[in-house]
């Protein structure tokens, strides 16, 4: 493939489908552990092509400084991908970043994590970008995530959606010296541009 034209996030074509043609939650637990990211959307099994180095340096940072606000001042969890988060009967997602907080509607179980995280980050890429923008952005409103953090390190910002009855509200977005505005993460004060190094 030219280096010009990229591969995208999209349905998992290369597999065939369950007897019905929908994947359930079964189904999805017996795929083959081939190195591909896959998640399970309303029945549909979708995956995304390989992160890049952009993505995972931007990863590692938000992970860093979300470890050292959730989990070193003991106020929750963080986890990193990859790691399924089940938001429906049918539903399995891998975010990049996931926080839950003692107390909060998710729970972690022994294979998953059960319910909507308080906190989803997704670091976008070229690959990712309208996937993560659209269909999971509805997702993650519906199943309740509370804010939804979109970290782009192209361009260096991060759009803050906050949850507002099932819809995101998209508050703003932040770059260089402002600090995201979190209303769940405690005394976040991280100039955003550290998020991107």
């Amino acid at each position: 493939m030219p280096t010009d034209i990229l591969p995208i996030a999209g349905p998992a074509t290369h597999l065939p489908p369950p007897p019905g043609g929908r994947w359930t939650v079964a189904d999805y637990e017996q795929l083959p552990d081939d190195g591909q990211r896959y998640e399970l959307i309303n029945g549909d099994l979708r995956m995304a092509p390989a992160p890049t180095p952009d993505h995972q340096a931007a990863s590692l940072r938000l992970a860093h400084y979300l470890f050292t606000f959730i989990e070193t001042a003991g106020h929750g969890r963080v986890f990193t991908a990859p790691i399924d988060v089940q938001l429906g009967p049918a539903t399995i997602v891998q975010p990049d970043l996931i926080v839950i907080l003692h107390g909060g509607a998710a729970s972690i179980t022994a294979q998953r994590i059960v319910g909507p995280p308080d906190l989803v980050v997704e670091v976008v890429s070229p690959a990712t970008a309208s996937y993560d923008r659209r269909e999971k952005r509805d997702l993650y409103a519906a199943a309740g995530v509370r804010e939804y953090w979109i970290a782009d390190p192209g361009y260096r910002f991060v759009e803050l959606l906050t949850l507002a009855g099932s819809l995101y509200r998209a508050e703003h977005v932040y770059r260089g010296q402002a600090v995201i505005p979190s209303t769940i993460i405690p005394g976040w004060n991280v100039a955003t541009e550290r998020l991107f190094g």
